[in-house]
């Protein structure tokens, strides 16, 4: 599990409210300021022209970062996984095209406001974080070891522990860095998606009940991914646009290709673009582990999707001249290395914009 890579995680003492100072004092502590335990790979020049060339709105980054195969890409030499997951969060940030990284590990487990002081204290003051919530709140089954569905969770969208197990402690302890939290809604049964007017009311609710994130994080966006085509309908819009919620993205193979997903974005129009580019099209639904196995170690770019990149490169760039926030991240299982990912998706927005 991904989750316990980052045990020793150096919190911020957990009765100490997150503030920049604490926040700094824990990245010393972690290895993370001063003399740091991961070096980035040295920028290549055509890699910060390219930066430059992006609106600063344009946020794209990758699922996690703990992987040693971007040795040469974003490390300057070979780490190993779990020093990675633990210390290589500041060299990441200095990469000049990963503005953004998803925080995947609190799917798995809510963490603190001072775990996520401890991130935020390790990236520079115009990052920004896009996080998961945990299947505590996101997952509609409680699942076994072998991820099957046992039985209904009875916390699923639960407006109470959504907000103190996720929105409020990511929102106290990441501050202005928070960009997106993202509520993935595992796959459905057949016999939820029977009640799909109920549960999006359970959804509405949800959404309603959660803290407004302008104040402390004015780039702070709240999304809702999902895993069934159902619910790409005009009533799960208008509970999205109702609460200030927006529609994330989903590319993966239980979902409509990334175009046929786009009438969701114009029903909320204007507004943010919030995407997870997750799993290559030809591997199917359930393709996550072959993907690994055909893809790692993550070093380049395997499967070309160049039909999906020419999509996202055109809404990024509308998106940004409409003077709203991109963010998008994309996982190593989308093409092959996400870093090379992120890089040619630049290039195909920089393109567009001339």
């Amino acid at each position: 599990m991904q989750d316990s890579l980052f045990d020793d995680l150096a919190p911020v003492p957990a009765a100490v409210k997150p503030t920049a100072k604490v926040a700094a004092g824990t990245a010393a502590k972690s290895g993370t300021a001063g003399g740091a335990k991961v070096q980035p790979a040295a920028p290549r020049e055509t890699q910060r022209a390219l930066a430059g060339t992006l609106p600063p709105s344009v946020r794209m980054g990758t699922s996690s970062w703990f992987f040693p195969g971007w040795k040469g890409l974003v490390w300057d030499g070979d780490y190993a996984q779990s020093v990675l997951s633990k210390h290589g969060l500041a060299a990441y940030a200095q990469h000049p095209l990963l503005r953004t990284v998803s925080l995947d590990r609190t799917f798995y487990r809510p963490i603190s406001a001072s775990q996520f002081a401890a991130y935020a204290a390790q990236v520079p003051d115009d990052f920004r974080f896009v996080v998961k919530a945990p299947s505590l709140v996101s997952a509609a089954m409680v699942r076994g070891e072998d991820g099957r569905g046992q039985q209904p969770n009875p916390a699923f969208l639960d407006p109470v522990l959504a907000v103190e197990q996720f929105v409020q402690p990511a929102l106290d302890g990441l501050g202005h860095k928070l960009g997106a939290l993202v509520f993935q809604l595992s796959p459905l049964p057949g016999p939820m998606l029977a009640r799909l007017p109920e549960l999006l009311e359970r959804l509405r609710t949800m959404l309603r009940a959660l803290p407004v994130l302008k104040p402390l994080a004015p780039d702070g966006v709240i999304a809702v991914e999902v895993r069934n085509p159902e619910f790409l309908t005009t009533a799960f819009a208008e509970v999205l646009r109702e609460s200030g919620a927006t529609y994330c993205l989903g590319l993966h193979a239980k979902m409509p290709p990334v175009g046929e997903q786009l009438p969701m974005l114009r029903a909320l129009w204007p507004g943010p673009m919030v995407c997870r580019w997750s799993l290559h099209r030809r591997h199917g639904a359930y393709g996550y582990e072959n993907a690994k196995a055909s893809y790692a170690p993550f070093d380049r770019i395997v499967d070309e999707d160049a039909e999906s990149r020419e999509v996202l490169a055109r809404v990024i760039v509308a998106t940004a001249a409409a003077g709203h926030t991109v963010y998008l991240t994309v996982n190593n299982k989308a093409e092959g290395s996400a870093p090379l990912s992120v890089e040619a998706l630049a290039r195909a927005v920089a393109e567009k914009l001339g």
